[in-house]
This record gives C-alpha cells, sequence and structure tokens, in this order.
C-alpha cells in the first residue's frame, strides 16, 4: 500500500493504523461520546493539510471557529448541515468528488443496509474514504475514545489545559484485540498531542517493627541491666 492509497492522521494516530494512515476506498466508524468532536476535527485537520478535500453531512452546529482553531482548511471544506430526506443522493454526490466525506449520525437518520452497501461501494468506486459519525455496521475500521479526563487543574486551582484519552482501534489488518495510543485531545495547542509519561509514584519501603521492651517484674532489676534494689527484713519484736 502506497503513499496515495492513504489520507495522512495525526502523528500520534499513525501508529494504530494499518499502513500509518486512512486506506481509500474504506468505510471508517467514528464511536460518539467524549471526544469524538476533537477526533473528528483532528482527522479533518490532518487531511486537508495535505491537500485534501473533505464534506460533512447533517453535522448541525459545526462550528466553523472551532474547526479553524483545531486546524482545519476551511477552503477545503464543503458543509451541508441538513442534507433533507435525500441523505443517501449528497452523500453520493459528495463522494463523487471529495476525498473525505463524513456522515454524521446514520443510526439516527435511519439509513437501512441497503443504503449502507451503496454508500460503501461508492466509496471503493471513487477511491474515498467514507467516515460515518456513529454506528455503521460493516465499517472497515472502528475509532473510540476511552478514559477522557481533563489536566490543567491543580488543588483545586487552575484552568484546563488539555483532555487525556485512549484512542482505540479495531478493524481489517488489526488484531483481534485492536490497538491503543494514549493522546492529548485536545492538546495544548488544540491538536492531537502525544500524552506525556506519567511518572510513577515510588514506594516507601517498609520500616521494620520495633521489638517491645520486655517488662520487667516488681522486686526485680529497677531497670534492665541493673543489679536488684535490696529491700529492708522486718524482724518481730521480744
Amino acid at each position: 500500500m502506497g503513499e496515495a492509497d492513504l489520507l495522512p492522521v495525526p502523528g500520534p494516530l499513525a501508529g494504530l493504523l494499518p499502513g500509518g494512515g486512512l486506506r481509500r476506498g474504506s468505510t471508517v466508524a467514528v464511536g460518539v461520546g467524549s471526544g469524538a468532536g476533537s477526533l473528528l476535527f483532528a482527522l479533518l485537520a490532518a487531511a486537508s493539510a495535505e491537500g485534501a478535500w473533505a464534506g460533512v453531512v447533517g453535522r448541525l452546529g459545526l462550528g466553523a471557529t472551532a474547526a479553524a482553531e483545531a486546524g482545519v482548511r476551511l477552503d477545503r471544506l464543503a458543509l451541508v448541515p441538513d442534507p433533507g430526506a435525500d441523505l443517501v443522493g449528497v452523500t453520493a454526490a459528495l463522494l463523487d468528488g471529495l476525498d473525505l466525506v463524513v456522515v454524521a449520525g446514520p443510526e439516527r437518520a435511519g439509513l437501512r443496509a441497503g443504503d449502507r452497501q451503496r454508500l460503501a461501494a461508492r466509496t471503493r468506486q471513487r477511491g474515498a474514504v467514507l467516515l460515518a459519525l456513529g454506528g455503521w455496521p460493516g465499517a472497515d475500521l472502528r475509532l473510540h475514545c476511552t478514559r477522557p479526563r481533563w489536566e490543567g487543574v491543580g488543588r483545586g486551582t487552575g484552568r484546563l489545559r488539555s483532555r487525556r484519552v485512549e484512542v482505540r482501534a479495531e478493524g481489517r489488518g488489526i488484531g483481534p484485540a485492536g490497538r491503543g495510543v494514549e493522546v492529548l485531545l485536545p492538546g495544548p495547542g488544540g491538536t492531537v498531542a502525544p500524552a506525556p509519561v506519567t511518572p510513577s509514584v515510588p514506594v516507601a519501603p517498609s520500616v521494620p517493627a520495633i521489638a517491645s521492651v520486655p517488662s520487667v517484674p516488681v522486686g526485680h532489676a529497677s531497670a534492665v541491666g541493673e543489679a536488684p534494689v535490696a529491700r529492708p527484713v522486718a524482724r518481730a519484736a521480744g
């Protein structure tokens, strides 16, 4: 598989994918949930930065400002927020002329199995990448974010700087267990960044218990190592 057969992805995610990128002609499902929007922007940014044309269908409220801040080239992005009743037709038309087409909420749109098969076939014919934001049975590749947690606040003060997540990949060309990588999404600059290694906390060595001092019976030594104290003996008168 050559570089011409792949769409680039952010560097920290390249190791997850066979060949290091999104294979042209494939269908990719991105799981919804925390981090899904940032992951979508990251994939669009990496592809458009290398000259690819992209389109997003059915994603209401997609902010152009937020996309630009994430590195997406707006001059190479087509937005169709509301495709109406012809989601399949609009998506197919975009696949004819664009490199990467995102379909948001295919489950909500009620796409049938035949619709998915037709769009997947059009994707293979045109050498594009179809990215479904949501479930897509039979997708060649599945990406999702797990274990999200924000960083930057310490001891109740500070500002949220980045979100650490694990991006998981499953599908063709990947082992049954899948692959995962921990990244900052978004990182301090708004893009994907490798997650710094969290230093392990050293375990304090165990302190041996101090042996207890044996008690000394009354009438014996007044202290350990001392001679016993003599006691006067009372004598009876007469």
